[in-house]
């Protein structure tokens, strides 16, 4: 019992690490599969994947994937049912993908089984080289 009591603070900071480190697995898995930009581009090719761009429609004005559909995330929950066909995938993407697991969940729960999200969002697309529209 002493050793616990004497070393509280290394105790504490080893399951405040820890729980650090399996943060993003649970994040993961709460928004569902990524997509690199190559399987997203093979997606958008093959399947004819429906991209979602939710930043606000300023950012989407300067520039975003082609074919892209332009629904900010505070409208996604009345927006994306309706106009999301529920039989073609979806790809979700923000400036660097933080938000856009939350919006694929949000499409998941609203009844699209299909919903992805592009890793790295437009940053990684840009990085990537892959044409934008503006």
């Amino acid at each position: 019992m002493q050793f616990f009591i004497d070393n509280a603070l290394l105790i504490a900071v080893a399951f405040v690490s820890g729980g650090m480190l399996l943060w993003p697995l649970l994040r993961m898995r709460a928004s569902g599969p990524a997509l690199t930009t190559l399987q997203a581009t093979q997606l958008i090719n093959g399947k004819h994947a429906q991209v979602v761009d939710i930043r606000d429609a300023a950012e989407f004005a300067r520039g975003s994937l082609p074919n892209a559909k332009n629904i900010p995330f505070a409208e996604l929950g009345t927006r994306g049912p309706k106009e999301l066909k529920k039989e073609r995938p979806v790809i979700v993407l923000c400036n660097a993908g933080n938000i856009a697991g939350r919006a694929a969940a949000q499409l998941r729960a609203a009844g699209l089984a299909e919903v992805y999200v592009l890793a790295g969002g437009l940053n990684a697309w840009r990085e990537a080289g892959l044409p934008l529209k503006a």
